[in-house]
């Protein structure tokens, strides 16, 4: 299936009824909390296989999956997933693949984090977006709100890196 940009993959509390091979493009994920807080948590990209936290059980999904580009998606339903995972339990060792690299990532991205100043920070961020973004400025992917939350900023302090000061 294809997704436009802005079009959602999946909802928070969604009973995880499928599993979504990401074949093209990106995804923010964001979380809903109950004090009305939306955070971009999670950042989806070509090769995984989402929910991360479904891959051997089910469970409903912890935030929202939306589209930044136009994106391919393999649309996995969950009982089959499953059955293939109790039939072929050689899966288990591709499953422990994927979360080794989605762990790979967050390191990274914690990595990221602790770099000494916003601007080395955006600077990171930047280049790793422009790897998936085919072109695309970041700008047009996510908000100075969602930049900032992902290299652990405030938006006026994005808007003044972008403003070059």
């Amino acid at each position: 299936m294809f997704l436009n940009k802005g079009e959602i993959l999946f909802r928070q509390g969604d009973s995880g009824e499928f599993l979504y091979h990401i074949k093209s493009g990106l995804f923010k994920v964001t979380r809903l909390h109950k004090n009305g807080n939306s955070v971009l948590f999670n950042v989806l990209y070509p090769g995984e296989t989402v929910p991360h936290h479904s891959l051997i059980t089910p469970k409903d999904t912890h935030g929202t999956a939306t589209a930044l580009m136009r994106s391919e998606v393999e649309k996995i339903p969950a009982e089959e997933w499953y059955r293939e995972l109790r039939e072929h339990p050689e899966k288990a060792l591709e499953i422990a693949l994927l979360l080794q690299e989605k762990v790979r990532f967050m390191q990274q991205r914690i990595d990221h984090l602790t770099v000494g100043t916003p601007a080395e920070r955006l600077a990171l961020l930047t280049d790793w977006l422009d790897s998936y973004a085919h072109g695309i400025h970041f700008t047009e992917l996510l908000t100075q709100e969602e930049i900032g939350q992902l290299i652990g900023v405030r938006r006026e302090t994005i808007n003044r890196l972008l403003r070059g000061h």
